[in-house]
């Protein structure tokens, strides 16, 4: 069981979170744009989920160079910090964003949550 959702874990943060983030600006781009407070609290929500997901990326790549992080590295405490701090403040503005239609209603709440859980997830294994 653990297996499984290991499994399940990895392939949802991993292929769907870039995915749906993908999927989401291209919808976004070419959907009809209202730039009333609802629609945009959910731009806004989704633009700081792929904040947060371009830290992470970002993250993962400085690691590399540097040859790994360090058990408990300062500035990886920071990374998560902001990384948390982004994903908070997307799900708040995404969750404000699902109130009224829009291209990006249900995608900026569900990449604020997924990269949410992906600094959890992460935190958590330091």
């Amino acid at each position: 069981m653990g297996r499984l959702l290991s499994f399940l874990y990895a392939a949802s943060i991993y292929l769907g979170l870039p995915c749906a983030l993908v999927w989401g600006w291209v919808r976004w781009g070419r959907g009809k744009k209202s730039w009333s407070l609802i629609p945009v609290l959910s731009l806004i929500g989704f633009s700081f989920a792929t904040a947060s997901a371009l830290l992470a990326v970002g993250a993962c790549l400085y690691g590399r160079s540097i040859g790994g992080w360090p058990y408990y590295d300062p500035r990886l405490m920071r990374v998560y910090l902001w990384g948390s701090v982004l994903s908070i403040s997307a799900s708040v503005f995404g969750l404000g964003g699902v109130w009224r239609k829009g291209s990006l209603r249900w995608h900026g709440a569900a990449c604020a949550f997924g990269t949410l859980a992906f600094w959890m997830f992460q935190a958590a294994s330091e």
